[in-house]
């Protein structure tokens, strides 16, 4: 009887690490999903700025 608590107890805590890791990676998953927004967003706004000085200064 014993040997069963403590064996289901283990399955127990070996979930709950696997349910930890799995969020662990959730999350810096999404951190890099967010890093890469930002860095697209601002490559996008720094070209449309290089071509508008472009299309002002063009002579």
């Amino acid at each position: 009887m014993e040997h069963e608590e403590l064996e289901t107890q283990r399955r127990a805590q070996e979930a709950k690490d696997l349910e930890r890791q799995r969020l662990d990676q959730e999350t810096k998953d999404e951190r890099k999903v967010w890093y890469f927004l930002a860095y697209f967003l601002f490559g996008i706004h720094f070209i449309a700025f290089v071509m508008i000085y472009a299309v002002r200064h063009a002579k």
